[in-house]
């Protein structure tokens, strides 16, 4: 079902079948069963004896290996692992003695790896990470340093190589030098604190505390069910073809109501970006759902909770047609939401703080007839869109003159340039963007609020609003996506598609998407004047290196690129690459420091990536630097022309061999030079300060 995460910790590792000559019997400690006196201490639920140790590593579980008064000299831990790509890089391993001081954990990392059959990687960590001190040691212990929930795994052939024994260790990495350039004295432009964004989980929010230490800037409300959202009824929503089309009912969630959504983003400090529905019906109640059994007949699917809760799908796969909208819905017309947005208004008032930061008209319009077909089935067109957003957007600038509003949420590269009616039809026919002279969707939805706001004088939308998730194979959402080396370099590559317009998109698309650029032209053509925002994207792997280097890279660009605000979905799980790719650039070193609000201009060389920022006052520099390379290391020379003299910095890394971003040795510098390595796949944080302020 999922992809085994751990085959693509080994972009610099080569492929094998099988390791050499199997260790002497003595070393072995477990292989199918344990082996030679070794004993099982615990301590989660586990199956051993039948072949590969079957474990559930969840809640931070682990196992102990044991065997008291044991000793030798060894020169490596070697074992067998397999796990699901969400358990992503939780492992770690680490021995210990029953008198000692502590010993090393080491999460292992590529260079431990090699690659086998049926996802099956083998695992080396050398005596010198494992006990640098050569002391006696009885017990291994492996456990998921992560609270990850899918952790089922797999452990086998585990034995203790002896010294000098077979190495099988991957070729060193490749040595590069490489010349980084910041160019202190050019005027930057400002960084919208907004790009650094994420969305709301209504499942999940006041379970997961570690979203509010990424240090996200805002939070946004949505997703396919923010459409149906009974703000009335405070906790009514539909999870449309996501989950059978059930209202649902969250209540005990902390967080799942509107008001309590927009009071924690106060509390926290974050901006909020809310979806209010534009499609016409909300939730009735919180127990109705759209296609019951009972009444529709045998369908593909059933809810396992609600055996009568079908999936609108024949048992061939046919589409059914579905009943009334009144079955689960009550219409939402223009002034229900115009009400709303008054009683958002109204609590502010009273406490003296706007709570919204941004309003987002609805959610992927172009899919309602395949998300929220229950009540729309039919294919959304271009004057539709259009409409619906006059009249939306209208009623919500009426209740908050001041609103900041947000649309059309398309979901993708297909959806900028043609209807929901073109895609049913086929985009070789297009009958809907033809009939409106052949203008792609956006262009011409743009143009048409120009006009109106030049007729009426009110101005309807304030940002351009798009999603954006690479349509490459393999690449997926959060923590699913293919971690083989090939994917991981295609994952990081995807993220030229934001503004790259040399870069031909490795998917379907076959041509360079060039999205911000392409948004702003439209804009400058159409509608000057409007913001942009990237409201979803992802671009999946979230738990592998290559996932965290891929936001990493996103991040850079959005402030370069002068973005005004993205929202990753929905956020990263704890301590996971794309976690500390968060932290890199909002919290590097545990205590608030940041990458800074003005960016300035780079040169970087192939295969590093290199964002730089500063202060108004030009005394810091806060940067970072990606090695995108699975197997070069990197001796970086970083120039800052113009800076006088670098007086202090410090350094941060994350990478193959941490399992967080953590301070390293300071960087060497000497006049504007910053020496500084970069391992393989790694992020660094480099925070200089100079001894007077840099000119323009």
């Amino acid at each position: 079902m999922l992809t085994y995460v751990l085959t693509a910790l080994l972009a610099a590792v080569p492929s094998a079948q099988e390791p050499g000559p199997a260790p002497a019997p003595d070393a072995v400690v477990y292989d199918g069963e344990l082996r030679n006196g070794w004993q099982d201490w615990g301590w989660s639920p586990r199956e051993l004896g039948k072949g590969p140790a079957q474990l559930d590593l969840a809640g931070y579980g682990g196992w102990i290996l044991a065997n008291p008064g044991f000793s030798g000299e060894f020169g490596a831990l070697v074992f067998r692992f397999r796990a699901s790509e969400r358990f992503g890089e939780a492992l770690e391993v680490r021995l210990d003695a029953p008198v000692a001081q502590p010993f090393p954990r080491v999460r292992p990392g590529m260079a431990h790896r090699r690659v086998l059959e049926d996802g099956w990687q083998e695992i080396r960590v050398p005596m010198q990470e494992l006990n640098p001190d050569g002391r006696r040691f009885d017990r291994i212990l492996f456990h998921a340093a992560l609270d990850v929930r899918e952790a089922q795994v797999e452990i086998d052939r585990v034995r203790l190589e002896p010294a000098g024994g077979e190495q099988n260790e991957a070729p060193a990495p490749e040595k590069r030098g490489a010349l980084l350039h910041i160019d202190l004295k050019a005027p930057g432009h400002r960084i919208s604190p907004l790009i650094y964004g994420i969305a709301f989980d209504p499942r999940l929010d006041g379970r997961d505390s570690h979203q509010w230490t990424l240090g996200a800037t805002a939070r946004r409300w949505g997703g396919n069910p923010s459409s149906r959202y009974n703000w009335r009824l405070g906790n009514a929503w539909n999870t449309a073809s996501d989950w059978f089309f059930r209202n649902v009912d969250y209540t005990g969630v902390p967080g799942f109501t509107y008001q309590r959504f927009l009071d924690s983003g106060l509390e926290r400090g974050l901006a909020s970006a809310l979806t209010v529905p534009i499609l016409g019906w909300t939730a009735k109640d919180t127990r109705s759902f759209s296609f019951p059994i009972s009444k529709f007949g045998p369908q593909r699917r059933t809810d396992p909770d609600f055996p009568d809760a079908g999936d609108g799908y024949s048992p061939s796969g046919s589409p059914l047609m579905p009943g009334p909208a009144s079955g689960t819905s009550v219409e939402a017309p223009p002034e229900s939401i115009g009400e709303w947005i008054a009683a958002i208004r109204a609590r502010d008032e009273q406490r003296g703080r706007r709570s919204v930061r941004m309003y987002i008209l609805d959610n992927e319009p172009m899919l309602w007839s395949s998300t929220h077909r229950d009540v729309h089935p039919e294919p959304v067109g271009y004057d539709e869109l259009l409409q619906r957003t006059v009249d939306y957007a209208t009623a919500i600038r009426k209740a908050d003159p001041k609103a900041v509003i947000a649309g059309p949420a398309l979901w993708g590269w297909p959806a900028y340039f043609y209807s929901a009616k073109d895609a049913a039809a086929g985009f070789v026919v297009s009958p809907d963007r033809t009939a409106h002279g052949g203008e792609p969707l956006l262009a011409w939805y743009l143009r048409k609020l120009e006009e109106h706001r030049k007729r009426t004088g009110t101005r309807l939308l304030d940002v351009v609003d798009v999603h954006f998730y690479p349509q490459a194979s393999g690449m997926g959402v959060g923590p699913e996506g293919d971690t083989s080396p090939e994917a991981c370099a295609r994952r990081i590559r995807a993220t030229r598609a934001l503004w790259d317009p040399s870069y031909v998109d490795e998917s379907w698309i076959g041509e360079p998407v060039r999205l911000i650029p392409r948004l702003r032209e439209w804009v400058a053509q159409n509608a000057p004047g409007l913001g942009l925002s990237i409201g979803e994207y992802n671009f999946g792997a979230e738990g592998h290196l290559c996932g965290g280097l891929a936001l990493a890279e996103a991040l850079g660009q959005f402030g370069e690129q002068r973005l005004d605000a993205a929202f990753y979905w929905t956020y990263p799980a704890a301590d996971s690459p794309a976690y500390w790719a968060f932290r890199a650039f909002r919290d590097y070193d545990g205590k608030g420091a940041r990458f800074l609000d003005v960016s300035l201009p780079t040169v970087s060389t192939e295969g590093v990536s290199l964002f730089a920022s500063t202060d108004e006052q030009r005394r810091r520099v806060v940067a970072v630097a990606l090695n995108l390379q699975p197997a070069a290391h990197v001796g970086a020379a970083l120039e800052l022309s113009g800076c006088g003299r670098i007086g202090r910095g410090r350094a941060f890394a994350f990478g193959p061999q941490s399992g967080r971003l953590e301070e390293t040795a300071a960087p060497a510098f000497e006049g504007c030079t910053v020496r500084q390595p970069l391992p393989p796949y790694s992020l660094t944080v480099l925070e200089l300060e100079l001894a007077k302020a840099a000119k323009e």
